[in-house]
């Protein structure tokens, strides 16, 4: 695969300690596009050997908008389906440039290790260093021994280690959109945590078109339906918890965006320090980057202050829990004191009315955001667009807002790209099988 692409799919065996590096089959892309196409195919293949597959989109690491997903694609230990959770932050963008589109990690290693994952190589290494670690000092542990800050790393805690139902694969610090209990599989596998870093190059088969076609896309997006708005608390507006900006208010620091996505959905809040602080902060956590709505709105919902709800936010990416499933079992239980909901990590169990019923993560709000995209918005609609997302490597929140994205922009921008002839149908075909 010349464009686009690295050309290089890694097939990670932790019980042999062997790597083995494939290329990328363009007759596979012409097929399947990319992204969660692709990574089900690879899932099925070694679907005997219960994988897990980490994949890029298509258009992943681009100048092309929202070009931030990446995905993992997995059985969940939740709903027993093979399903997608979102890579965001800056993730997705370091999987591809680390010299990899697509990695596959199958078997069992006899003690616990890490993948370090850079410049086109792969290393499983012992994970001494990190096993029984808490998420964030598991990040800032990595970053020490590799001498660079800028790693992106996909961890577990202790929730992943025990093998909880609700252990979730967190991002650097922070929440990610995984919903489906990964980290349960990382924590059966003893792995530990991927770390990802490369500084690859993509060709692109029409770069001057390719580049015109992403400068009009920016253009029009400039004056969308998410103009003026800013963080999550309008996401929570815009799906119907309208107090929310007035809850958080006092807390908020700043908005942050994804890898090259227009609008900003992250909101660092500062929990230990003055949010109107200007300069650096000295303290070394002063607050959390608030990734997951639904992990927000959950602990609001028990009646806690904003401060308590941001301050269990942070615990649970501490600890590698879903805060979803913290929030929904803990109002079950009667629990609305933050430490006896924190109390209550280590033997969280239950059944969750809220699991997702598709194969993308309910992490993304089911509805449009902001936009009205002139069509049936229902439960379908969602699953399309969210299908649309993860094959072409958009971030699946900014679909939801961004009509301009259409499927006929996409198609065109990954032929200017990829010079592979895609057409509706070839989406439509990727899209059912996917979706099944």
């Amino acid at each position: 695969m010349e464009y686009l692409s690295t050309n290089k799919i890694a097939i990670v065996d932790l019980a042999t300690s062997k790597v083995t590096d494939q290329e990328v089959d363009e007759d596979l892309v012409k097929e399947r596009i990319g992204g969660a196409g692709i990574t089900t195919a690879l899932y099925e293949q070694y679907q005997d050997e219960d994988p897990i597959v980490l994949g890029t989109g298509l258009l992943t690491g681009t100048l092309a908008p929202a070009s931030a997903l990446g995905m993992i694609t997995a059985k969940s230990p939740l709903t027993g389906k093979v399903c997608h959770a979102p890579l965001t932050l800056y993730a997705g963008l370091e999987l591809k440039f680390s010299g990899f589109d697509y990695v596959v990690i199958k078997g069992k290693p006899p003690k616990p290790v890490y993948l370090w994952i850079h410049d086109g190589v792969a290393d499983i290494n012992d994970a001494k260093d990190v096993w029984g670690k808490d998420v964030w000092t598991s990040t800032d542990t990595i970053r020490e021994l590799m001498g660079d800050s800028l790693i992106q790393v996909l961890s577990v805690g202790k929730a992943g280690e025990s093998e909880s139902d609700f252990a979730q694969v967190c991002i650097n610090y922070w929440a990610s959109g995984d919903r489906w209990g990964f980290g349960k599989l990382f924590g059966q596998k003893k792995l530990k945590l991927v770390a990802l870093r490369g500084m690859s190059l993509l060709e692109v088969s029409n770069a001057e078109g390719f580049v015109n076609q992403c400068k009009e896309l920016l253009s029009a997006l400039k004056t969308g339906a998410f103009a003026e708005k800013k963080g999550i608390a309008e996401i929570a507006v815009a799906i119907g918890e309208g107090d929310t900006p007035k809850w958080l208010a006092p807390l908020v620091h700043r908005h942050q965006s994804c890898f090259n996505t227009p609008f900003p959905s992250n909101t660092f809040v500062f929990l230990d320090e003055d949010p109107k602080l200007l300069k650096e902060s000295e303290k070394k956590e002063p607050g959390f980057l608030i990734t997951d709505v639904y992990g927000l709105l959950g602990f609001k919902k028990l009646g806690l202050s904003a401060a308590d709800a941001c301050g269990l936010l942070r615990e649970c990416a501490k600890y590698g829990i879903d805060a979803v499933a913290v929030s929904e079992l803990s109002q079950k239980a009667g629990k609305k004191k933050p430490d006896e909901i924190k109390k209550s990590f280590s033997g969280l169990k239950g059944t969750l009315e809220n699991v997702g019923k598709g194969k993308f993560s309910p992490w993304s709000p089911p509805k449009p955001i902001f936009a009205n995209f002139g069509s049936s918005q229902d439960a379908q609609w969602w699953e399309r667009r969210q299908a649309v997302a993860y094959i072409f490597g958009i971030h699946p929140i900014f679909a939801l807002m961004s009509p301009e994205l259409s499927e006929e922009k996409l198609i065109e921008l990954a032929n200017l790209g990829a010079g592979l002839g895609f057409t509706s149908e070839t989406l439509n075909k990727v899209i059912a099988d996917i979706s099944k």
